[in-house]
């Protein structure tokens, strides 16, 4: 061989033992687990991260376990630390949720999480230190939500020679969610039947006798599956025509019904109204009340300007006057004396227009 090419091997053969020498004299995590690492909500995650110090590494061993942000931009979260044989916790949601599985002094600064949930869905760096050596690793965790329990349940009517849709949706489930449908009683899936495995619908067209059965449909994701099931029955088709001129029919008779009740209600309100106007009319009209007898004998002796004497008889003024008789003349101031009150009664008329003399 050339002594050019084994110079050259000799060279590769030193950087290859130079390179091995620092490899084996430096920090390094020699966890080999998944990388990323997939669990359904309640359960419990381990996280590995075991590490091999290098010989020249005599510094404090230091651990450092946080959540990488995916901006970025922003600061990574720290959730857990461990320095001279102290642990010191940092997210409160995983205080209580997070522990280290051994003593990381032994070369295991693994953790575990218990009781996981969908926020703790991301991607966790494990770092180690210890002077000069320092190492990472990160690793991502998936928190799947088992599907809930789907419902089922047919879309529109299941008549015969129509198209029927069979629907199955669960209200919880981590994505990707699939759904498929099967028929458990009745044969074999018909032909005319198509199904989507992302919407869950199942559709058979041309509906017949033979379709009829139990279907069962099943939703599953990464971590779970649940399902439903429901029973076909074939109709014969309704009388589209009958129903809908029915319809009409009622919702007119609906709509004469209310108009009747809106005239009564209009003629009640009419009634009342002219019920009270034909009682205030009558108050209106009502003759005054007659004066009595006293209160124009009272007048007539007001107008003549003198008191009733005795000895005088009065009658109704509604008389004449020639009917007031004297039972004797009345002189206060003697015989001699003229007599002013029958010439004072002798020059009164009665007025028949005001019922008294004037």
């Amino acid at each position: 061989m050339d002594p050019r090419g084994w110079s050259v091997w000799l060279k590769v053969d030193v950087l290859l033992l130079i390179a091995i020498q620092l490899r084996t004299e430096a920090m390094v995590i020699t966890s080999s687990g998944p990388q990323t690492i997939q669990k359904a909500e309640g359960e419990t995650v381990n996280l590995g991260c075991t590490y091999t110090p290098g010989a020249e590494d005599k510094g404090d061993l230091d651990i450092e376990w946080s959540s990488v942000s995916p901006d970025m931009t922003q600061k990574d979260k720290l959730i857990l630390s461990y320095t001279v044989d102290q642990i010191h916790h940092y997210d409160p949601d995983l205080s209580k949720r997070i522990n280290l599985l051994t003593d990381p002094k032994q070369g295991d600064a693994s953790i575990s999480i218990s009781a996981v949930r969908a926020s703790d869905t991301s991607t966790y760096q494990c770092k180690i230190k210890k002077a000069p050596g320092v190492d990472m690793r990160k690793v991502t965790l998936v928190v799947l939500v088992p599907p809930s329990v789907p419902k089922c349940w047919v879309e529109g009517g299941e008549e015969k020679g129509a198209t029927v849709s069979l629907r199955c949706k669960s209200s919880k489930g981590s994505i990707p969610l699939t759904y498929v449908w099967k028929r458990e009683t009745g044969g074999a899936m018909p032909t005319t039947a198509t199904q989507d495995a992302q919407t869950g619908d199942l559709l058979i067209k041309n509906h017949t006798e033979g379709n009829t059965g139990t279907y069962v449909c099943e939703a599953k994701n990464g971590v779970g599956e649940a399902q439903c099931k429901y029973t076909l029955h074939a109709y014969n088709p309704t009388d589209k025509v009958g129903v809908i001129v029915g319809a009409v029919i009622g919702a007119l008779l609906l709509l004469l019904l209310l108009l009747f009740l809106i005239w009564l209600l209009v003629c009640c309100c009419h009634k009342k109204r002219y019920q009270k106007e034909a009682a205030n009319e009558i108050r209106e009209d009502a003759p005054a009340p007659e004066s009595r007898p006293s209160s124009r004998l009272s007048s007539f002796r007001s107008v003549m300007g003198y008191n009733t004497h005795q000895g005088l008889q009065y009658t109704s003024v509604g008389g004449h006057l020639s009917s007031i008789n004297e039972s004797g003349p009345i002189n206060p101031a003697g015989s001699n004396a003229p007599s002013t009150v029958g010439d004072r009664a002798a020059s009164l008329k009665y007025d028949h227009q005001y019922g008294y003399a004037v």
